[in-house]
């Protein structure tokens, strides 16, 4: 856990297991509401099938983190997935026009999406 900009964010390991499943984005749920109202995880620990959406699976896992009225944060560059995907893309842009769910570069860009938000 870490207060950033003001907000409680759980920053996942980028060393973490793998985040695969529904069950793997509800442990995450679960470990935020110690406190958390934002939860921070690298792209890197993303199963590939999150980044295709044909999967559903990217859809799942926002879904999870709307329904419990927490932001989902994805950190890392994601550039090698949004350029073989469109749809991707869209979602993406789309995410980010809004306060749930937010793709970002790195923890400082989290940073200034929380200050611009507080």
């Amino acid at each position: 856990m870490q207060d950033r900009a003001g907000v409680a964010v759980l920053v996942c390991d980028p060393d973490g297991p793998p985040i695969a499943t529904e069950g793997d984005a509800l442990d995450l749920i679960g470990a935020a509401f110690l406190g958390a109202t934002v939860v921070a995880v690298p792209a890197t620990r993303l199963d590939p099938g999150f980044f295709t959406l044909g999967t559903r699976f990217a859809g799942e896992v926002m879904q999870k983190f709307v329904n419990y009225r927490l932001r989902l944060a994805i950190v890392g560059d994601i550039s090698a997935h949004l350029d073989r995907s469109g749809a991707l893309r869209a979602l993406v842009a789309e995410s980010n026009r809004h306060d749930q769910v937010w793709f970002v570069p790195d923890l400082a860009a989290l940073d200034a999406r929380l200050r611009a938000t507080a």
